[in-house]
């Protein structure tokens, strides 16, 4: 008995080149290692073309995904658009806006990148900045998860994190990271000026990249026995204390 397929699935050449024809955004595409010949340099022009994130996989990977007679090619087709981040934060400063981004670096789990899109959204952050690879699939999980949150929020899917945060710097924003490899209080950082959260991943925290690029650390006090935070709790009390400040 074959498994139902996702509904935002698309396989095979064909039906993936029809997608991106008709305009369509994919949050993924992944290609099977085995594939080689005109097929295979036919799909990553189309990857180029469209600037489209790929990733090859082995063949047994899309087999687990779907029974269907997939060509080596699966595409997973983005229920949202992602928008350039050089227009986001070129807008934000047009529109006089005090800017306010959220960068989530590597932020793998689908109910925590939406449930901190949705507390994004209700704070009025500007946009969420996500690496192509290592974060959570925009799919119709997440943005159930997000309460709806992600129709409404910009969201910039970028080719490397430390490019992205680096343009923000140059932008004149600051990174804040979030970590507890610091000795600074995240409530005594200013947050006033034009900045940028930056929440790591689940199990790593920051990449060390990331470490190394960010303005300033902090950490958000602890007092019990469990010595961390979900990532979502803490994006939501770091977004909150932006607010607050901003508010004085």
């Amino acid at each position: 008995m074959r498994r139902p397929l996702p509904t935002n699935l698309v396989y095979g050449y064909r039906a993936i080149e029809e997608a991106f024809e008709a305009n369509k955004t994919f949050d993924k595409l992944l290609i099977s290692t085995s594939l080689q010949g005109d097929t295979q340099a036919k799909f990553l022009q189309l990857c180029k073309d469209h600037k489209a994130p790929f990733q090859k996989v082995p063949k047994e990977k899309l087999n687990r995904i779907t029974n269907a007679n997939h060509q080596g090619l699966i595409g997973f087709i983005s229920p949202i658009d992602f928008h350039p981040l050089e227009e986001i934060v070129a807008r934000v400063f047009e529109e006089g806006k005090q800017p306010f981004f959220m960068a989530l670096d590597e932020v793998s789990d689908i109910r925590n990148f939406g449930a901190i899109a949705r507390t994004a959204n209700c704070a009025g952050v500007d946009a969420l900045i996500i690496p192509f690879k290592g974060s959570a699939a925009i799919n119709e999980d997440a943005i159930k998860t997000s309460a709806g949150a992600l129709f409404h929020i910009p969201v910039c899917k970028v080719d490397s994190m430390k490019v992205a945060l680096n343009y923000l710097q140059m932008s004149g924003v600051k990174l804040v990271g979030l970590t507890e490899k610091t000795e600074t209080s995240f409530f005594d950082i200013d947050l006033k000026s034009p900045v940028c959260l930056v929440m790591g991943s689940e199990e790593k925290g920051l990449s060390s990249n990331s470490f190394k690029q960010i303005d300033e650390l902090g950490k958000l006090p602890m007092f019990g026995e469990v010595s961390s935070l979900n990532v979502s709790v803490a994006a939501g009390i770091a977004i909150y204390e932006t607010l607050k400040q901003r508010a004085k």
